[in-house]
């Protein structure tokens, strides 16, 4: 039999631990502070996991043709998505009472998520989830072996996979050509420039993420659009040098130094937060603030997002 390890044993099972960062093969699941799957005590039955690879369940506003066949196609929303499962106990029987409580510690019922991130043919992709069941017959086996065969299931508000290291662009303000040199010899040079102002975040997965950007000053009106829709987030603020903003799109926050909300400084053309999307594939933006010093800075912070 394949030696197991208690990765449990004197760890905060709750504790809401870096993606991946307890993973070392495919087929193992982390959730929160606890390892499931080989070389654990708590193996994941051969019918796998189930709503992981799924595309989840969505609402939609297609309305019906009233004097023509169909509907007209409208916006698509998923709903939050269901990952189910079944775990196998098989712990030595003198370490049961151990895994046990592991387990009670590790599948509460917590108001906050945590990352559950899953292994499979090298790829790492998580979630953030809550506990949503947890189902562990007490029949025979169990009280007289300590095995069992459990029923978990975890409820992720937001459907979207994503990648487990964040990717991140930086760019400071657009900054002019040094210009010609005298005398002049040909062909004229005018130059490079700087800073173009200009940064490229690429998505490479299947779904559309939400960027967390930081305007560093000092500057004024930080601005930042994406070239192709024209969206934009564009506020009426003044950033000394060491001051940070930073709009975090998902959760519609716009935060100064971490410390007070500023969304309500957003200009009237700045779109809504939450709807300022990288989508899958390049996506190029432009940092154009007013009366910046090279100092300046704004960083564009995202997961890759996979359905």
């Amino acid at each position: 039999m394949a030696e197991t390890t208690t990765t449990y044993a004197g760890n905060d099972l709750t504790a809401d631990l870096a993606p991946g960062s307890l993973i070392t093969q495919d087929g193992q699941i982390q959730w929160a502070g606890l390892l499931i799957g080989p070389g654990t005590p708590f193996n994941v039955d051969r019918t796998g996991l189930q709503g992981w690879e799924d595309l989840p369940e969505y609402d939609s506003s297609d309305a019906d043709r009233p004097t023509s066949h169909g509907a007209w196609p409208g916006s698509r929303y998923a709903k939050p998505r269901k990952i189910s499962g079944t775990i196998v106990l098989i712990p030595e029987f003198n370490g049961a009472a151990e895994a046990v409580r592991a387990l009670r510690q590790s599948l509460a019922l917590l108001d906050e998520e945590r990352w559950l991130t899953v292994r499979l043919h090298g790829e790492l992709l998580a979630v953030r989830a809550r506990i949503a069941q947890r189902v562990v017959p007490a029949d025979q086996g169990f009280a007289t072996q300590g095995s069992s065969r459990m029923s978990i299931q975890w409820l992720a508000s937001d459907p979207r996979r994503y990648g487990v290291n964040e990717q991140s662009a930086s760019t400071t303000p657009p900054q002019p050509e040094s210009g010609l040199t005298w005398p002049l010899t040909w062909p004229l040079n005018w130059g490079q420039a700087k800073s173009t102002g200009d940064a490229v975040a690429e998505n490479t997965g299947s779904a559309a993420t939400h960027p967390v950007i930081v305007f560093r000053g000092p500057c004024s009106m930080p601005t930042v659009t994406e070239r192709v829709s024209k969206r934009r987030l564009r506020y009426a603020i003044d950033l000394a040098a060491g001051d940070e903003l930073v709009v975090d799109t998902a959760n519609g926050t716009v935060m100064l130094n971490n410390t007070a909300s500023r969304r309500h400084t957003a200009m009237a053309d700045s779109s809504p937060e939450e709807l300022f999307l990288l989508e899958p594939g390049r996506t190029e933006l432009s940092f154009r603030p007013d009366g910046a010093t090279p100092e300046a800075l704004m960083t564009v912070r995202w997961r890759n997002a996979e359905w």
